[in-house]
This record gives structure tokens, C-alpha cells and sequence, in this order.
């Protein structure tokens, strides 16, 4: 009787380890204080007081990358939902005032690829260095049956801390001033909307929009804005902040106000063209493409000086703009939103 292996049924373990030992440079370049160990253990050890903490509170997210990934996948384009990935999950410790200090990723797929699992990862590992935080481990599995041919799915974990009595949302009052930190493109959220508009519109990945090929302009990688938000909340400046995915700035916006207030917006602000291209497109309401995609707002700070915390970002690089402010009516109104997609 002839003997089946694990290869036979559609895991190939010689693959998986070739990919481990592709990595571990790249996890080991991410390596922060506090970390201890590296990659092979059965867990990730993670030292809070050597990373300077006195009085931490731990902060934990976890997310994904979305259907961008099938983009990814259909144009061999795998070198930045790595950032996506990333950036998906430390945006969303930040804005509750914690530094981000280790990440793990899920990987899993049909059959282990591990040339394009290794530039996936060196993407994570991209976003790591990015965010000021170490990749400790994570998971690859090969799941024969479960994925379609060249299929993968990728989520993220990270674990990040601040000191107590920096916690945030504080003490945010009507009439705080909102500022808006500019999104790279769609970033990670809409892309159901988005193929649906590619789609119908008959348009391809190949396809030229906007000077450049349709699937390298929609992978641009989400931004990550962790350095810039740390910077402003270690001089006080930050109150709050809301990062801008799903759901848009009226679905994430109040997630960072006080039940009794809302906030007054000014419309219409310069947002990328790809924007304007899918609203025009497909015709898209104005009132669903703030619902959907962050319209080139990535991360909005509610903050106690404007003057001072715009020129402090723009210090380190980023250009923020005034959107609005804090009002003492609950919901977001935004203002003429008929001239955001014109």
C-alpha cells in the first residue's frame, strides 16, 4: 500500500519552515525595549518596566485587512497589506493614548506561496518599524480545501500601553477644535464598494485612472500615524481622536466625544482624486461616501491648542488641517458636502 504523506494531502511543513527562517531577519530588525526572546517560542515575552512604563494600562486591538486583500491577490501586488495590516490595528491603540508595543499576525492560505507570504510579512514588519513596535510572532497556516488557489487571509493583533493618567478620550468640551491628519487613499475599508464600482463601470486592475494603473494606485498602503499622535499627546496637546474607517466620520467621529456633544464640520476640504473618481463613477451620494470611506480624512484630534499642535505635526512632517469643532448638540453635521466630490 503506498504511504501518503502531510505533502500528499496539501501541507507542505519544509515550506512552512523555509518561510520561518525567511522572516526571522525581518521580525529581528523590529525589536524594541521590552522585548524579550525572539521568534520559535511557544509564546512572546514582553517586559513593560523595561520599556519605561511606571503605572501602565495595557490597550489590545485586533483587525484586518478586507476584501482590499482580493486586489492583492488579482494583481500579485503583495507588498503593502503587510502596512495595511498594521496600520489597521496601532491606529486604533493610539487614539486611546497607548504607545504600541508588539504585533502578531495570522496568516492563512490554500498552499503555502513563500515568496508572496515573505513579502506580505515583510510588509508587517514595514509597519512595525513604522509604528515604533515589534513584530514578536504570529501564525502560518496551510489549510488545504479551505482557500481557493492563490487565496490568503491575513489578521492582526497588537498589545500596546500608556501610563494611567494619559488615557484617552479627557475633558473634551464643546468648542474644542478638531483637526484632520490627510489619508493616503481609500486605505483599507470600502473595497467591496469599490470592486462593485469597478465592476459595473467594466474597468479592470489594469486599467488606467487618475495618470496610473488602476491596482497600484487602490494598494497604496494605509497610513500609519502613531509617531505623529505620541508627539502631540507627550506635550498635552490631545483630547482625543477618532481614526477614520469604516463607517466614516460620521460612524467614527463620535466614538471620541462625550454623549451630550457632538461636532460641526467644514466641508468641502482636498481630499486624493480616487474619491471623486468612484463617487462620479458610479454615482455615489455624497451621504454614502462619507459613510463608507474615510474621503481622505485618515485620523481626526481633538486637541486643546490648534495653533500649537498643527505646527507641532508639521514638524514632523505631517499636514493637518482645521475640519472643525466640538459642539453641545450630539451628531456630526458637515458642511457643503454637495462640493467634497465635485
Amino acid at each position: 500500500m503506498t504511504s501518503v504523506t502531510y505533502r500528499d494531502a496539501g501541507v507542505d511543513i519544509e515550506a512552512g519552515d523555509a518561510l520561518v527562517e525567511a522572516i526571522k531577519p525581518l521580525a529581528k530588525a523590529t525589536t524594541r525595549a521590552g522585548v524579550l526572546g525572539g521568534l520559535g517560542g511557544f509564546g512572546a515575552l514582553f517586559d513593560l518596566k523595561a520599556a519605561g512604563f511606571v503605572d501602565p494600562i495595557l490597550v489590545s486591538t485586533t483587525d484586518g485587512v478586507g476584501t482590499k486583500l482580493k486586489i492583492a491577490i488579482e494583481t500579485g501586488i503583495h507588498d503593502f497589506v503587510g502596512i495595511d495590516l498594521v496600520a489597521m490595528c496601532v491606529n486604533d491603540l493610539v487614539v486611546q493614548g497607548a504607545a504600541p508595543l508588539f504585533f502578531l499576525d495570522y496568516f492563512a492560505t490554500g498552499a503555502l506561496d513563500v515568496d508572496a507570504a515573505k513579502r506580505v510579512i515583510a510588509g508587517i514588519a514595514e509597519g512595525c518599524k513604522l509604528a515604533g513596535c515589534a513584530l514578536v510572532g504570529g501564525e502560518t497556516a496551510e489549510m488545504p480545501g479551505m482557500y481557493a488557489k492563490g487565496d490568503y487571509d491575513l489578521a492582526g493583533f497588537s498589545v500596546g500601553a500608556a501610563e494611567r493618567d494619559a488615557l484617552l478620550p479627557t475633558n473634551v468640551q464643546p468648542g474644542d477644535a478638531i483637526i484632520a491628519l490627510p489619508s493616503s487613499g481609500v486605505h483599507s475599508n470600502g473595497f467591496s464598494l469599490v470592486r462593485r464600482i469597478f465592476a459595473d463601470a467594466g474597468l479592470d486592475w489594469d486599467s488606467q485612472i487618475l495618470g496610473k494603473r488602476a491596482g497600484e494606485l487602490l494598494m497604496t498602503p494605509t497610513r500609519i500615524y502613531v509617531r505623529s499622535m505620541l508627539a502631540i499627546h507627550k506635550k498635552n496637546l490631545l483630547k482625543a481622536a477618532a481614526h477614520i474607517t469604516g463607517g466614516g466620520l460620521p460612524g467614527n467621529l463620535p466614538r471620541a466625544l462625550p454623549g451630550n456633544c457632538g461636532a460641526k464640520l467644514a466641508g468641502p476640504w482636498a481630499m486624493p482624486e480616487i474619491f471623486s473618481f468612484l463617487a462620479q463613477t458610479a454615482n455615489v451620494a455624497p451621504s454614502e461616501m462619507l459613510r463608507v470611506f474615510n474621503c481622505g480624512v485618515g485620523m481626526t484630534l481633538i486637541v486643546t491648542d490648534a495653533e500649537a499642535a498643527m505646527a507641532e505635526l508639521r514638524s514632523g512632517g505631517e499636514e493637518p488641517f482645521l475640519l472643525g469643532y466640538v459642539t453641545d448638540e450630539p451628531g456630526i453635521v458637515i458642511e457643503g458636502t454637495d462640493k467634497l466630490f465635485a
